[in-house]
């Protein structure tokens, strides 16, 4: 039987090219003597000599070409052609005899699988499932994408149900997934699995993790009665059962079963109603004999997977196993950890305190792990990038690991504090976990010569903190003449630096020095400024009485984002000045608008005014704290596309300075609105202790964003250098782009401008792919723990009946507004008042804040940068509102409350304009379910 277009089932040749995932999968569990019903393999070649034979190859590319993925009736129709051609092709001679050749060799499932009971069965009921080389693969499942056939009788329904089976690589579905997830069509080809069908008494699926929480410890089984496809079309409510890692039943759900599917004597399937709601699918004995399965499959495949199974005359069958997709990958540091150490271990995202879910570089996630480990040594610890136990990855995404402090009694406190005003999502998922026996602090937890390292951290801090809340303006003005110092040797030195290597050794500086530098000069500054506003909260007014605290942090000054917004306001003004540069700028797309600057032929005013913004700010992006993102000086789109959007900004009481300055105003009152309401309430020396705290808020805490924007300075002139680095060895063939140095870690890159030899090009091109495969990851959890449970949800999980949401309030005020629902700032104009809600903010999100009337944000919390620069805007702001880009709709208008947190849908709106990101989001939440 063993032929280029037929492979028996448990044949070492069954690769995924060959024989798509589905068969790979099959033949692997059939050589490692799993129970799985005998069969056979149809190779891809088959599918393309059928291809071939009948001339679709050609017709199908030019078909599928330039199609749109967000187009559902251009999909069907592209479909239609093609299956239709597929339906009225010939399987050629030599193909058919070997197929019905292999039919006829096949058992019935039934018997003992040994050799000598395989008896020819020639009208045998089979099975016959497509397998594509797109398929069951470890980051993408494509699960349901083709087609499968139940009870095939005869050798002329076998054969015509393998041609249907072709066909269904071409459903619209399938068509319109790989075009999403950017896989080539003419990639992809199809191998079919015929198996000797069994005849399920019950069947289901099982899950070998839990695919709701992520824990790796328990597995799922869904079941029912009759044949799987029932549940798989989601035509039955099934049993659940999950069950604990050492085989115990943790818990069983009966579900109602209302709906059978069994084979028919003469071939295909019936539906038929039932009664079986109070009947168990499968009694408990196969229930632990099936999970004792799902546990040797999970071991054979080394990742924990999603088998379909079928249990006949008291025996079991496996008839499919996948990898299960949807569970978020946990830090490989904390399972290591967590074995080293018994102790479960507890992360969250890095990405939602930066407001950027975005996956990293691995060059910018080796800066960040570096950074904490120039910091650790602060406390006594010697550490690398590699050894450091603070910052992990996964899923080209940074965690932050806690689990220190969430077992350490003090530490609690502390991050009670801190992750409530930067990331309350994550912090509601800690709230579950606080009495959590394997967080509890232990026996041992002082120890002496940590208490004696942060000590000698925080003493100074703390007495340095006194300092500049006594001195605020001296202080404050120190420090910024400290880091421009800084950042002025840092590039003296830096354009000495002339081979990547000695480039490379300044990065190292800032990792090793220069974060931490910057963190002991800025915190007790800064750390005046927050304490002086967490006093003010606390000063317990009764609501109605009062302003809010937060409305005397509008218009804070010495924020360098804000500055930067202002900046980029004024170039529009220049702009606008300029009656010949305003019609030009108005009515030019952004990409013309950017040739024009980059080849220096805008009008003189507007190519003045925008150098001048760019050579000050050039440096930032979106995504910036990753130093493999592209910056606003290498592509100034952006910029062009958000003066754009402020030129249409007409109404002078609307502008961003008048606004900024009124609200400034605002906050100058509200110091001594505040103080009065204090003192009416009895509070005579709190009354006199408001208007101080205030004065050294307005002082200080503007500071917020200055050590990033400081890394981004340093950052951006090792951007910059290795760019020019980059260029050369491009144009000498050692590497295909310039950007493809930050697709190598931090010690690949020492090696590589050392000179060692390595096949750089392939490597980075498989970086480049895990890359822009987790671009399209939509869902990012807040908190993981090393047992693989995952927590997704925000502040705002559940929503009212009537649509209404609800989240952490972080900008006081209330505005109604159209909802403007945005995944990328760059693809992006905003109309003035328009509410922006989207998954995070960055500062390359800000220069929108100007035109906006309100922001929702997914992520967040009170001290997070877009939380911060709204208030300074007056802007009214809720953030860590739960899936807020997928319950909220552009078009819709929305009463946003800054001081609740609660989100009002006013109307459905208008969504004949919904943005093509939003449909794509929708289909791939219809594909998950």
């Amino acid at each position: 039987m063993t032929t280029s277009l037929i492979l028996p089932l448990n044949s070492d040749q069954a690769t995924l090219t060959r024989t798509g995932g589905k068969g790979a999968n099959l033949a692997r569990l059939a050589r490692a003597g799993l129970p799985v019903p005998g069969g056979f393999l149809i190779t891809t070649d088959a599918y393309r000599d059928f291809e071939q034979a009948n001339n679709l190859t050609t017709a199908i590319q030019k078909t599928v070409t330039a199609i749109q993925p967000d187009d559902p009736t251009a999909l069907n129709e592209v479909s239609q052609v093609i299956r239709t051609r597929f339906s009225a092709g010939t399987m050629p001679d030599e193909l058919a005899t070997a197929v019905t050749a292999a039919y006829k060799t096949l058992s019935d499932p039934r018997l003992p699988s040994h050799p000598s009971s395989l008896i020819p069965h020639p009208s045998l009921p089979v099975a016959v499932r497509s397998s594509a080389t797109a398929e069951d693969l470890p980051d993408m499942s494509f699960a349901g994408q083709q087609d499968t056939f139940l009870n095939v009788i005869g050798e002329a329904a076998l054969l015509k149900a393998v041609v249907d089976c072709w066909s269904s690589l071409w459903t619209a579905r399938a068509i319109g997934y790989r075009a999403r997830n950017h896989i080539p069509n003419d990639d992809v080809a199809l191998a079919v699995v015929v198996q000797a069908m069994v005849p399920s008494e019950a069947s289901g699926v099982l899950f070998t993790a839990n695919p709701l929480n992520g824990k790796r410890a328990e597995m799922v089984i869904d079941a029912t009665l009759g044949l799987g496809e029932a549940l798989v079309s989601g035509l039955v409510e099934p049993d659940q059962y999950i069950i604990a890692a050492g085989g115990t039943i943790l818990q069983k759900t009966l579900g109602n079963k209302a709906t059978i599917i069994r084979g028919q004597a003469g071939g295909g399937v019936v539906t038929e109603p039932i009664e079986a709601a109070n009947q168990q699918a499968i009694p408990d004995e196969v229930i632990a004999e099936l999970a004792a399965l799902g546990r040797e499959t999970a071991v054979l495949f080394q990742s924990p997977q999603d088998i379909e199974w079928g249990w006949a005359s008291g025996q079991l069958h496996l008839l499919q196993s996948r990898p299960i997709t949807s569970l978020f990958p946990i830090p490989v540091d904390a399972l290591k950890m967590a074995e080293k150490t018994g102790e479960l271990q507890i992360m969250f995202s890095f990405g939602a305190v930066q407001g950027m879910l975005d996956p990293m570089t691995p060059l910018g996630q080796d800066a960040m792990k570096g950074a904490f480990a120039g910091l650790a040594k602060k406390f006594g610890f010697q550490h690398t990038i590699a050894t450091q136990r603070v910052v992990w990855a996964a899923a080209e995404r940074l965690w932050i690991n806690v689990t220190a402090l969430a077992r350490h009694p003090v530490g609690r406190k502390v991050m009670r504090g801190s992750m409530t005003m930067v990331v309350p999502g994550a912090m509601q998922a800690m709230a579950t976990l606080w009495n959590d026996p394997r967080l509890m602090p232990q026996r041992g937890w002082f120890k002496v010569r940590t208490f004696r390292n942060i000590l000698r951290f925080f003493g100074p801090v703390a007495v340095k903190m006194i300092h500049a809340l006594r001195r605020p303006d001296q202080r404050r003005a120190q420090l910024q003449q400290f880091l421009d110092d800084m950042v002025n040797d840092f590039a003296t030195r830096f354009n000495r630096a002339e081979t990547l290597a000695e480039q490379m050794s300044l990065l190292e500086e800032i990792m090793e020095n220069g974060f931490a530098t910057l963190l002991t000069r800025f915190l007790p500054v800064f750390a005046g400024g927050m304490a002086s506003l967490n006093l003010l909260l606390h000063l317990h007014l009764p609501t109605e009485d009062g302003p809010d605290p937060l409305t005397i942090t509008r218009g804070l000054p010495h924020n360098v984002t804000t500055e930067m917004d202002m900046a980029l306001w004024h170039t529009a003004q220049a702009i606008r000045a300029d009656e010949t540069a305003v019609t030009h700028f108005t009515a030019a797309d952004a990409a013309t608008l950017t040739r024009e600057y980059q080849a220096g032929q805008l009008p003189e005013a507007t190519q003045t005014a925008v150098a001048q913004f760019l050579a000050q700010y050039g440096m930032r992006g979106l995504a910036e704290i990753d130093l493999g993102r592209p910056r606003w000086r290498e592509n100034p789109a952006p910029i062009m596309q958000t003066l754009q959007s402020y030129l249409k900004i007409t109404d002078p009481d609307m502008a961003p300075d008048v606004v900024f300055r009124r609200g400034a105003a605002e906050a100058e009152a509200a110091i001594e609105s505040f103080a009065a309401a204090v003192r009416r309430n009895g509070h005579w020396f709190k009354a006199r202790l408001a208007p101080i705290a205030a004065r050294r808020v307005r002082a200080l805490a503007g500071l917020r964003e200055t050590p990033k924007f400081t890394v981004i300075r340093l950052l951006g002139m090792i951007r910059a250098g290795l760019l020019q680095h980059g260029q050369q060895l491009a144009n000498d063939g050692r590497l295909t782009q310039p950007d493809d140095l930050f697709f190598l870690h931090f010690d690949e890159l020492k090696a590589f401008a050392a000179g060692e030899k390595r096949d750089w090009i392939n490597l980075i091109a498989e970086r480049r792919a895990t890359y822009a495969r987790e671009k399209q990851r939509r869902q990012i959890p807040r908190l993981i723990l090393s047992d693989g449970h995952t927590f997704y949800e925000g502040a705002g999980t559940a929503a009212s009946a009537d649509g209404d949401l609800s989240g952490s309030p972080v900008s006081p005020g209330v505005v109604e507004g159209i909802v403007h629902v945005v995944f990328d700032p760059y693809d992006t104009q905003l109309a003035p008042g328009e509410i922006l809600v989207c998954p995070g903010t960055d500062p390359a999100w800000t220069p929108l804040f100007l035109a906006a009337g309100g922001l929702i944000t997914e992520v967040g919390g009170l001290m997070t940068h877009g939380s911060v620069v709204a208030r300074e805007y007056g802007i009214p702001a809720v953030v860590g509102v739960h899936q807020a880009t997928s319950r909220l709709q552009t078009g819709q208008r929305i009463r946003l409350d800054g001081s609740s947190g609660q989100i009002e849908v006013l109307n459905e709106g208008n969504y004949q304009g919904i943005l093509p990101e939003v449909r794509n989001l929708r289909e791939d939440a219809q594909e998950t379910v």
